[in-house]
């Protein structure tokens, strides 16, 4: 099988079976005072250090979880509850702070977390739409945070995990800092592919206390982790709601015992990735370019998705999205399994329910655009190989998926 579904999941990297292997055999709650328990809590408290090292934090300011969406949770629903529970003498201003701003075409970890606030606390959602290749119009932010006293928190994707285009993460630190507002920062597609340094980005952007980016969601199985363990980033400053309540572990903002062989696997897969980032990024962006030219040259109708202008801040290295006029996406995908490549029609986090991509849909393309998409994505096993075996795989997948999508159309006309 030829693996272009990174974006997915990436297989564990070698490091990170050797460290969670090693600490597999490590007996002992971190929790308990005993030796025995803090042995565990010394691994689990460097590789918490070593994680954070890759992000420009802290260890303090790491919060293991068992999973992205659980960050992104944590971090949307824990922020709106408190800056909804104002203190006494702050009481007016804490009801009035109702709205989340939220970009169109966000990952449905963002989405539904969203949804479920407005149909069971009562949140009003402002919707940021994006322009042709995916990007927030920072200009209509910058209007919504004119009214930053009714804001509770913007949320945002790092990168979008489906097209790829890089959002102005900076530009939008500064405004929600300028705002006084909290800024979450969805950077789970992004880590492992482009830099991430939030103290600087905090610096930089001048943030107060509570304001500006103040947390950020990551996971370990998009970088060579395990799955079942990710983080949220919480600054200093923040302050959130728990989700979880018990020990108190981890600030008291998530109770639970901790896994320390997937901290520390977690972490020797982080290091991994940051040793040789750029040489990585470098790397993928090169096979990238060879996709998309190749399949521009087999199939000339097919239409890249997200930026491709100049540069490599605007794409992520390891990102290509087609759509195929005439096809459907989903038949796509069936035929290059059957010819052994794996890829996808979009995020795997839709329970494998076809749909049309609502990432298309907010950047304005057609329903039809957005049900013939592809998503081919690279990672630190991609090789030289597995282009070629799935451009050599691709035109005959194509012409089969267009003859079936024509067939479908006529007999739908037919009824």
């Amino acid at each position: 099988m030829v693996y272009l579904d990174h974006a997915a999941t990436t297989p564990m990297r070698p490091e990170a079976i050797e460290a969670m292997t090693a600490a597999l055999a490590v007996v002992g709650n971190p929790s308990s005072i005993h030796s025995a328990g803090q042995q565990a809590k010394r691994l689990l408290e460097e590789s918490r250090e070593r994680v954070a090292a890759t992000l420009g934090v802290d260890g303090i300011e790491v919060v293991f979880t068992g999973n992205g969406t659980e960050a992104v949770n944590l971090a949307i629903k824990g922020l709106w509850w408190q800056r909804r529970t104002a203190s006494a003498g702050d009481a007016a201003a804490g009801a009035a702070r109702r709205r989340i701003v939220v970009p169109a075409g966000e990952h449905h970890a963002t989405l539904d977390t969203v949804d479920w606030l407005v149909e069971h606390e009562g949140a009003d959602v402002v919707e940021i739409p994006l322009d042709a290749v995916g990007r927030l119009r920072l200009d209509v932010l910058e209007r919504e945070l004119d009214d930053a006293s009714t804001i509770a928190l913007v949320t945002m994707l790092w990168a979008n995990n489906e097209v790829g285009t890089i959002q102005p993460v900076e530009e939008v630190a500064r405004l929600t800092a300028r705002a006084g507002v909290p800024l979450h920062v969805d950077a789970i597609a992004a880590y492992g592919q482009v830099p991430i340094d939030v103290r600087s980005l905090r610096r930089s952007t001048e943030a107060p206390r509570g304001a500006g980016l103040v947390a950020l969601s990551v996971s370990a199985h998009k970088i060579g982790g395990p799955a079942g363990i990710g983080a949220l980033v919480l600054d200093r400053s923040a302050a959130v709601e728990p989700l979880i309540h018990g020990g108190g572990q981890q600030r008291k903002v998530r109770s639970g015992t901790q896994d320390v062989a997937a901290a520390a696997a977690f972490a020797a897969a982080a290091e991994s990735v940051a040793a040789r980032l750029d040489d990585d990024a470098e790397r993928m962006a090169a096979l990238r370019d060879r996709v998309i030219d190749g399949v521009l040259e087999a199939v000339p109708s097919a239409r890249l998705s997200g930026d491709a202008g100049p540069g490599a801040s605007v794409r992520l290295p390891g990102n290509v999205h087609f759509s195929f006029p005439g096809c459907e996406g989903d038949s796509l995908l069936f035929l290059l399994d059957a010819a052994g490549v794996a890829v996808s029609t979009g995020s795997a986090c839709q329970a494998g329910v076809p749909e049309p991509s609502h990432v298309l849909m907010a950047m304005g393309r057609t329903e039809a655009d957005a049900r013939g998409a592809l998503r081919i994505t690279l990672g630190h096993t991609s090789t030289d190989a597995d282009v070629d075996a799935f451009l050599a795989a691709l035109p005959a997948a194509h012409a089969q998926a267009a003859r079936a999508g024509l067939a479908a159309r006529a007999t739908s006309f037919d009824r």
